[in-house]
C-alpha cells in the first residue's frame, strides 16, 4: 500500500466552493443592506424585522455550507482536530470577557486558518463562534452574523500567500498584519449587522430608514467610532501580541499535528507481487 496527498484536511471542491460563494453573497447582502437600500424600498420599511429574517436565512445557508464542505473530505482525523480547536477557541472567548476587546480566540483562529487552509478555516470559525455562544449564553439574532464573520476571518488566514514556503519572522509579520486588519473588519461587520436594531432610538447615529445611503453611511461611521473603536482596537492589538508571542510554538504544533494525522492521505493498494 502506498500513500500520497496534501497537508490540508479540507479542500474546497466545486460543490463546497459554490456553497461558500452563495453563503458569502447572501451574507454580504444581509449585513450591508442598510448602506445600500433606498428609503422607498420594502426592506428599509422593515428595518426591525430584516435582521431576524436574514439571521434565519443565514442559519440554513451556513448549515448547507457545512454539509457541502464535510462531503469534500472532512475525515475522522480532521473532525477530531476541528472539535479540539473549536472547543479551545470557545473556551478562550470568555477569557477577559471581551473587556477592552481582549479576546484571545482570534489569534488561534488566525494560526489555525493559516496552517489548515480556507475550507477548514471557515468551518472552524463558524463552529467556534457557535460553541462559544452556547458556552457564554450569547445566543440571539446576531449569532448567525457572528458565525459568518468569524468564518470569513478564519478563512482569510487560510488564503494568505505562500503557505508552504513562508516561515519565521516574515510569516509572523504577515499573520500579525492580517490579524490586526481582520480584527477591525470582523468588528465592523458585526456592528453593521446589529446596527439596524437601533433604528427605533432617537439618536443621530442610529439607522434611519427614511435617510439615503450616504446619510446612513455617515451615521454608521459615527456609531462605529463612538461605540466600537475601543473594542476593535483592543481586539486587534491583542491578536497581534499573542500572534508574535505564542505564534511560533503554536504554528509548529499545528503543523506537526497535521503531518502526523496525515490529512488527505489517499491510500492506494498495489497489486500482488508489487
Amino acid at each position: 500500500m502506498s500513500t500520497s496527498g496534501g497537508s490540508r484536511p479540507v479542500r474546497l471542491g466545486p460543490r463546497s466552493l459554490a456553497a461558500l460563494l452563495l453563503v458569502s453573497a447572501v451574507g454580504a447582502v444581509a449585513i450591508g443592506w442598510p448602506l445600500f437600500a433606498p428609503p422607498s424600498s420594502r426592506i428599509a420599511s422593515h428595518a426591525q424585522d430584516a435582521p431576524w429574517l436574514f439571521a434565519g436565512l443565514l442559519v440554513l445557508l451556513v448549515a448547507v455550507l457545512a454539509a457541502a464542505i464535510s462531503e469534500s473530505g472532512l475525515g475522522p482525523k480532521a473532525v477530531a482536530m476541528l472539535g479540539v480547536l473549536a472547543a479551545t477557541g470557545a473556551a478562550l472567548r470568555p477569557v477577559g470577557a471581551g473587556t477592552a476587546g481582549i479576546e484571545p480566540m482570534f489569534f488561534l483562529m488566525v494560526l489555525s486558518g493559516r496552517v489548515l487552509g480556507p475550507g477548514f478555516g471557515f468551518t472552524l470559525g463558524s463552529l467556534t463562534m457557535f460553541a462559544s455562544a452556547l458556552l457564554t449564553g450569547g445566543v440571539g439574532p446576531w449569532l448567525p452574523f457572528q458565525m459568518l464573520a468569524m468564518g470569513w476571518f478564519t478563512m482569510g488566514a487560510g488564503l494568505l500567500p505562500w503557505p508552504e514556503r513562508l516561515r519565521g519572522r516574515a510569516e509572523l509579520a504577515l499573520l500579525s498584519v492580517y490579524g490586526f486588519l481582520a480584527a477591525f473588519a470582523y468588528g465592523t461587520v458585526v456592528d453593521l449587522a446589529g446596527w439596524p436594531l437601533l433604528s427605533g432610538t432617537a439618536s443621530n447615529i442610529a439607522f434611519d430608514p427614511d435617510a439615503g445611503p450616504a446619510a446612513n453611511l455617515a451615521r454608521f461611521l459615527a456609531y462605529s467610532l463612538a461605540t466600537a473603536m475601543g473594542w476593535n482596537l483592543g481586539r486587534a492589538l491583542c491578536t497581534v501580541v499573542l500572534t508574535l508571542v505564542l505564534g511560533p510554538a503554536l504554528l509548529r504544533a499545528l503543523r506537526r499535528a497535521t503531518r502526523r494525522a496525515a490529512f488527505e492521505t489517499a491510500a492506494t493498494f498495489d497489486g500482488p507481487g508489487t
